[in-house]
């Protein structure tokens, strides 16, 4: 298998990294979600129900889970700046064609595709940031990058319903296409050059990774609290969604603040170990879904502890990520792909998970529950940690 040689490198800039990352993350995960605001319009054109299109929304999903671990070991082996230099111009390319798509059939394959190549930057990304930086600057760009990718579930929704009057959906998506392709240029401008690669056995050898990653509990139960996150994240707004919540948007944006606070904190948070972090996070955002459900809040109160969940939520992600880069040794980025693959496994769950229940105040306490067993199993995987091979 190829090994990298990864070495700190001080003349990263930070400011430039975050900025282009976060950006790029927001523009990733937001395809997900963009397309969500424009069911009626899509399904007006095409002749077909709105219902029957959030397979738009489901096909990329699939394509970008299972992108994360084609990709993932592939940064380990090629490096991290060469794969987003492919990935960001084929987001780019396979945007537009979804733009030009002459029936919801050519659509959905296209949305895969779609999917597939957006998810070469999110674990080629994070594992960049993880060994090119410093522990106090890893944290504070992994929370940053991380909020970015959790902030796009809202400012994607609001941007296209706000300019889908104006620009259509076909304009939406070429207008995608564009930023996709802007930021290619500012990745590459701020990204250092990859250390040599030793090249060595067929490419099937980078993918041995997994099994052997996952054969560490370690690890393992790091991934299965890891898929709790988005998935009550995602479930929540799913919730509000189907009970008619009022004052939706607004309630929506109430999360926003804390995506911006919690990295400003990170200098500050980052004393304390990932793990703990983790646990801390985990026990927090489970209080404040289950005083939602015990309290039944007005608009006002459901906002503020929406807010506190969120705040939760764009810790624990970046705490656990940091663990688990931190075991990986070598395989770095077959362990952050399969991170990002629990994290949006969680996403797609969310949905179902809040149709399943019969009230959102019981959705709640559900959810609260889930929270806690990902704090169980974080909590274990501490038991088993060894030294990366």
């Amino acid at each position: 298998m190829a090994v990298s040689v990864t070495t700190t490198a001080p003349s990263v800039h930070l400011a430039k990294t975050l900025v282009a990352f976060t950006l790029t993350a927001i523009m990733s995960s937001g395809q997900l979600y963009l397309v969500i605001p424009l069911l009626h319009d899509m399904a007006g054109e095409w002749g077909t129900s709105a219902a029957g299109l959030s397979w738009m929304v489901t096909a990329f999903g699939v394509g970008y889970a299972a992108g994360f671990l084609i990709f993932g070991p592939l940064s380990d082996r090629y490096g991290r700046r060469r794969l987003v230099s492919i990935g960001l111009p084929l987001a780019a390319l396979a945007t537009a064609l979804v733009a030009l798509s002459p029936s919801m059939e050519v659509a959905l394959g296209l949305r895969v595709l779609q999917g597939v190549a957006v998810a070469i930057f999110p674990p080629a990304a994070l594992s960049y940031v993880a060994e090119r930086l410093d522990s106090r600057r890893r944290m504070v760009a992994i929370t940053t990058i991380t909020s970015g990718f959790l902030a796009a579930a809202v400012l994607a929704q609001v941007a296209a319903q706000s300019l889908v009057g104006t620009l259509g959906w076909r304009g939406l998506f070429l207008a995608s296409a564009v930023l996709f392709a802007a930021t290619f240029v500012a990745n590459r401008a701020i990204m250092r050059q990859d250390p040599p690669v030793l090249a060595g056995g067929s490419l099937a050898t980078v993918y041995r990774a997994y099994p052997a990653l996952l054969r560490r509990p370690e690890l393992a139960l790091r991934y299965v609290g890891t898929v709790v996150i988005l998935g009550s994240f995602v479930a929540v707004y799913a919730g509000l969604q189907l009970g008619g919540a009022d004052n939706l948007l607004a309630l929506r944006a109430s999360g926003l603040p804390s995506m911006i606070v919690i990295p400003l904190v990170m200098p500050w948070l980052a004393r304390i170990p990932a793990t703990r972090r983790a646990l801390l996070a985990f026990t927090l955002g489970a209080a404040s879904l289950a005083l939602v459900g015990l309290t039944s809040p007005g608009s006002l109160g459901l906002g503020l502890l929406l807010a506190v969940y969120v705040a939760t939520i764009a810790l624990v992600a970046p705490s656990i990520n940091e663990a688990i880069a931190g075991l990986a040794g070598q395989a770095r980025g077959a362990a952050v792909a399969l991170f990002t693959f629990s994290l949006f496994l969680g996403a797609s769950l969310g949905p179902q998970v809040a149709a399943a229940f019969p009230d959102f105040s019981t959705l709640m306490y559900g959810l609260a529950g889930a929270l806690l067993l990902g704090a169980i199993a974080i909590h274990t995987a501490t038991r088993f940690e060894r030294p990366a091979p």
